[in-house]
Order: C-alpha cells, then structure tokens, then sequence
C-alpha cells in the first residue's frame, strides 16, 4: 500500500506540472505520417552513410526488415519513460522488394529518482522471420518475445559476437551526431492504425502492408529507393 501511494504522489506531481507520460510521450501529435516517413528517409540514409555504423551497410543483404525512430524521446522526472513514432519497411523475401512504410510506435516507462532527458535517432534491423511476424500483431515486447542486441559500432565493430549477431533484432541509436547506448530491453511495439489509415486513405493491416504489400502511397518512393539502394554500394 506505502508504494502504491508513493507512485500515486509521484503521478500527482508530474500531473500537477502539466506532463503527460504515455509509452509514446503522446508521439501521434508530434508529426504526421508523411513527416514521418520523410524523416525516416533522412535518418537512414545519415546513419548508413556514417562509418561508424558500417555494419549496417556490410550486412544490408541479411536485414529482413528495417524499423526506423527518427525521434526516441527519454525523459526523467522521478517517473522515467521513453518513445516515439517509427516506420517499418519488410523486404519480400522471394523478390527482394521493399513494402510500403507500416506505422508503428515504441514506447517503455521505468520507475526510480532519476531525471535528465535526450533524443536519438533509432534504427532497429531486423534479422529473423520471427522478427518480421512479430510486426503482424497488435503488440509484442523486446527482449522477450524476440531477442535484441546492441549493433557493433565503430572501425573495429566492437560488440560483434556470435550472440547479438544472431538476435532476432539489432538496434543502432545515435544522438546528435554520435553513437548514443540505449536499452530497449522491454520495451513495447505496438501498431499505429490511425497513422495506416490517414498514410493509405483506408484502414489497413500492418500485415495487409508489409506481406501482402496490397497498398502504396507514392509519397514513399524515395525512402523505398534508399533502402533498395542501401545493398548496391
């Protein structure tokens, strides 16, 4: 009962400073989905770019598909979360072809005296068939329902061993420029329909978009064409 109370005042008190904490940090009113996808276009195109990240650009024929955050926002007030809005591209694995952009959102929240905040660009490959379903549900949970490791980074690819190079899901982060440490161990997937349904003018299925690949939106042709061309250099 103490702790109850305890995070009651807690919530009480960010309440009373006007801040409103979801797994998203109430990502959907950041940007809308056209925004989104260009701003994905550019945080990847910068991070495959980057030879700090180069392991990206050396195993691109392996990535099944790839879940890009170009704003994961943390933020600390006794109370700790983190989140935003991504996109995620699946490559058809007969053809090689690319899908249309599915909306989805990442989002955790934490519990402890800490405070501070930071936003990264996140971009999450993944590496399985396993990986690529989870993104069908609903909803699923990192690092327990799939396995996730940190990306080698660096000249030296350092962190490039056997057990996170055969994780479901490789996660890369960077902040202002620099490779940025982040845990997204436990944190939450969830599908972003509204976002689906204002992208493609109808309500479609993230299954619908990335398997079935049965909707397009011409909006998505250049983030479509950098990801085609991330394998040819």
């Amino acid at each position: 009962m103490a702790l109850r109370r305890w995070i009651g005042a807690c919530l009480g008190c960010l309440l009373s400073l006007g801040i409103c904490l979801t797994p998203a940090f109430g990502a959907e009113e950041l940007s809308a989905p056209r925004e989104l996808v260009e701003k994905a276009r550019i945080t990847f195109e910068s991070m495959h770019a980057d030879p700090n990240f180069s392991w990206i650009k050396e195993n691109w024929d392996e990535v099944q598909a790839v879940f890009i955050l170009p704003q994961f926002l943390k933020g600390a007030f006794i109370l700790g979360g983190a989140g935003g809005n991504g996109v995620l591209c699946a490559r058809d694995a007969k053809t090689g072809t690319w899908s249309a952009p599915a909306f989805f959102t990442l989002g955790s929240a934490s519990i402890g005296l800490q405070i501070g905040g930071s936003v990264s660009e996140v971009v999450l490959m993944v590496m399985s068939r396993k990986g690529v379903t989870a993104f069908y549900s609903s909803s699923f949970k990192l690092g327990a329902e799939l396995s996730l490791a940190a990306g080698p980074v660096g000249g030296s690819l350092q962190g490039a061993t056997p057990q996170n190079l055969s994780a479901d899901i490789i996660a890369y982060s960077r902040a202002k420029g620099a490779f940025a440490g982040i845990s997204l161990e436990g944190g939450i997937i969830k599908t972003r329909d509204s976002m689906n349904k204002d992208y493609y003018n109808q309500a479609v299925h993230a299954y619908e978009i990335l398997a079935e690949q049965s909707v397009s939106n011409t909006h998505a042709e250049k983030l479509l064409k950098s990801l085609a061309a991330a394998g040819q250099d």
